[in-house]
């Protein structure tokens, strides 16, 4: 993996892939100042730096909607410049990170200190600032401030809205600034001392659950709420078919409301917690389902009820993940393994083509969020990803690009790999 600042470019061989139609058209792209300056057969390769592109896709550059970044406050387990490096590894050139950090994003500065501290990264790192102070769900953050500094949501993360009352007021307002409510999504009186998904598993192993129910309860409100302000709710990582079946019908009703799903919630299912011997990366928060609802998930993306896929990367540090079950905190690492799970569950699969793929990873993240979609058009600044759908090859521990190591996925085979980034001047070769 090396990164560069590359403000000159000829991208040759590849194929440029149009997520909102399906067109894939085979051109070479030159880049000259960062910006796209010609898109054509066979450019003039005289005097120019060359990426051999050939039998790969060239896409917009993708977007993961929702990461921890941990900086400020927990910078032993990841910073904004390391969590880059993994994203621009995974393929992405977008991302936006979530506020449970220390302190919360709940002011205008913190907003705009990460925002500083990402203008030196290929990788463009966008905000989400907290709905309530302290992330506590007592009083609403200055909404309107911290959208002013750069906020392009709100959520308290982990931390779900339990108060339906300051939950109506944050949509109010919400809507007002044209920005969306995350939410994770669980009524934490079924399942806050749960550390798997609660069924069969669970119960043969004695790890006290956390229950479906607790997800889809805490939507089916949300869903209600969004009805009556108007507001726009996001669900998080969802994780339940019936979870997705509620989303489904609140969009035929026409209720302001979109979702996303993680690689990690298609790909592995609660039986990996004991055949894995306990192994605390299976530990995520929501947890590990069984395969109805990976079933159900599969469904709701390729009917396109699920709108994103994101990767809720998470990293911990090795102490604190290398203890017993009970003990270790939620959470793995996705960045890295995001595409080649897609393409090996999805893909592959034929749940979705590679277009429609791309399209949950790249244009659906900031429509959601409002932000401007980047073009493959002359004029444009390059905001580019290079991969392909094919390439099966096995995820190792040096292809970890985090400052953390928690995936359960060392060892896994992949399908699909992303090559190269190019975005703010800076080419990232991961060949």
């Amino acid at each position: 993996m090396t990164q560069e600042l590359t403000p000159n470019l000829l991208i040759v061989g590849g194929t440029i892939l149009n997520p909102q139609t399906g067109s894939a058209t085979p051109a070479d792209i030159c880049i000259e100042n960062g910006t796209i300056t010609e898109i054509g057969a066979k450019l003039d390769r005289k005097g120019k730096a060359i990426y051999d592109a050939t039998d790969k896709f060239i896409s917009i550059g993708w977007m993961d909607m929702h990461v921890h970044f941990r900086e400020p406050g927990y910078e032993h387990k990841e910073t904004i410049v390391t969590g880059s490096r993994a994203a621009a590894f995974g393929g992405f050139t977008a991302v936006a990170c979530m506020p449970n950090t220390n302190p919360p994003i709940h002011t205008r500065d913190v907003v705009e200190f990460i925002i500083e501290r990402a203008e030196k990264t290929p990788v463009d790192v966008y905000p989400i600032a907290c709905v309530s102070k302290n992330r506590a769900g007592e009083s609403l953050a200055e909404m309107a401030d911290l959208a002013a500094g750069g906020a392009v949501a709100f959520s308290d993360d982990g931390s779900p809205v339990q108060n339906s009352g300051l939950m109506r007021h944050a949509l109010e307002y919400s809507s007002m600034l044209n920005i969306p409510i995350i939410n994770h999504e669980e009524d934490l009186s079924l399942g806050t001392k749960g550390h798997m998904h609660e069924g069969e598993v669970s119960t043969r192993l004695g790890l006290p659950g956390i229950s479906g129910l607790s997800e889809e309860i805490m939507i089916a409100r949300d869903i209600l709420l969004a009805e009556y302000t108007g507001g726009h709710v996001h669900v998080a990582h969802i994780s339940t078919a019936k979870g997705v079946d509620q989303v489904r019908e609140a969009k035929k009703r026409g209720i302001n409301i979109t979702t996303e799903v993680c690689p990690h919630h298609f790909a592995i299912t609660d039986a990996l917690v004991e055949s894995s011997g306990y192994h605390t990366n299976t530990k995520m928060h929501p947890p590990l389902r069984p395969q109805s609802d990976i079933d159900g998930i599969k469904r709701g993306l390729a009917d396109g009820t699920i709108d994103a896929i994101c990767t809720d990367h998470a990293p911990h540090a090795s102490f604190e993940k290398e203890v017993e079950y009970i003990a270790a905190p939620f959470g793995i690492l996705g960045l890295e393994t995001a595409w080649g799970l897609t393409g090996r569950e999805l893909v592959s699969e034929g749940v979705l083509s590679v277009s429609e793929a791309v399209y949950k990873l790249s244009i659906a993240p900031r429509e959601i969020l409002h932000l401007a979609v980047p073009e493959i058009k002359v004029g444009q600044k390059a905001n580019l990803t290079v991969f392909d759908a094919t390439t099966e090859w096995v995820f190792s521990a040096n292809d970890i690009k985090s400052k953390s190591t928690n995936t359960p996925f060392v060892g896994s085979k992949m399908v699909g790999k992303a090559w190269a980034i190019y975005n703010k001047g800076f080419f990232v070769n991961n060949g």
